[in-house]
């Protein structure tokens, strides 16, 4: 695939999402700086192995800071991000209150979380051909600050999308705490210090310093445990969170949907999922009847159909799950 859309964003919107009105335009000549990172930490300088490492969509861990919007899109942002406040709740039992499927409500916002240009720095960051992820609720996800300041903006986590940046749309160079942190170690270590009544020790904890506003890191969220610090005093605090997907679908998926049941929007969650599901397995099939040979045993066609429309039957399997869990490691 060329594009840098997997799924095409749908241009109907779910019912109740109006879209905000007087919003600006998108202009990527106006709205982006985008800079290079200065280092990349891979996968296996977390710990993780090679076994762990193959079939993942890229080995890189995540960035050092990278810009993304220029000071004018930096004001556009916090100021959308102020305006969708109203819309948060929270997510689950980690996040107090954050905004999932804005991109249904702000047209400046989806309009910078599927920018090609972003998808196509973000693809030169990771070394691999990446998309806006095809589920809507996963672009632009916002979080803001807990109405406690002792608690955790994030608990301790990986992500249910395997690519993300994380950026910032307050200035966290005058917020008091909140910094994004991650673990330099795997996620078997950190469930291991869960188990034990422990979190990550401080001297393997990295808090990357972001500049400004408009700043992120690019991560392989799935993969790295990272989590929102505690504020030290009240303040606004938000971030923004934008997902992505390698375009080689014969890379693992790294997706845990079924996370989301009890925390997204059933209109939206459903028939996102739905569509990511299916586009996978429409990719594999057609990577089936491409690249398939005479010759083939009967239990070995059995194996290569039922491998390409795994990620569907799995889906629809979970799809009917009653229980509402969001993973964590505290």
């Amino acid at each position: 695939m060329t594009s840098f859309e997997a799924v095409t964003f749908p241009e109907a919107r779910p019912s109740g999402y109006d879209l905000l009105t007087d919003e600006p335009v998108f202009d990527p000549e106006r709205h982006l700086a985008l800079t290079e990172p200065e280092s990349v930490t891979t996968l296996r300088d977390l710990g993780y192995s090679d076994g762990d490492v193959v079939g993942t969509a890229t080995d890189v861990a995540i960035s050092s800071p990278i810009r993304i919007l220029s000071d004018e899109g930096a004001d556009v942002m916090l100021t959308t991000a102020r305006r969708l406040r109203a819309f948060g709740r929270a997510a689950g039992d980690r996040i107090e209150r954050s905004v999932r499927g804005g991109v249904y409500r702000s047209a400046w916002l989806r309009d910078l979380c599927l920018s090609p240009e972003v998808a196509a720095h973000m693809s030169a960051v990771y070394g691999t051909e990446v998309a806006p992820h095809p589920m809507g609720v996963h672009l632009g996800h916002l979080n803001y600050e807990p109405s406690v300041i002792d608690a955790a903006v994030d608990k301790w986590h990986h992500d249910t999308l395997p690519l993300d940046y994380v950026m910032t749309v307050t200035d966290p160079t005058i917020t008091p705490g909140g910094r994004f942190e991650y673990f330099v170690g795997t996620k078997a270590e950190a469930a291991a210090l869960r188990d034990a009544g422990e979190k990550p020790p401080v001297d393997r904890v990295v808090a990357p310093g972001l500049p400004g506003p408009g700043w992120a890191v690019a991560m392989h969220g799935n993969m790295v445990v990272h989590r929102g610090g505690p504020l030290t005093a009240e303040a606004e605090r938000i971030t923004m969170v934008n997902g992505y997907v390698a375009l080689d679908p014969m890379r693992h998926h790294q997706s845990r949907t079924v996370d989301l049941l009890g925390v997204d929007d059933p209109e939206v969650l459903f028939t996102e999922w739905t569509r990511f599901a299916a586009w996978r397995t429409t990719a594999r099939l057609q990577a089936l009847i491409d690249d398939i040979g005479f010759g083939i045993r009967p239990d070995e066609a059995a194996a290569a159909l039922t491998e390409a429309v795994h990620e569907a039957l799995a889906a629809a399997e979970e799809m009917q799950r009653s229980d509402h869990r969001t993973e964590h490691y505290e």
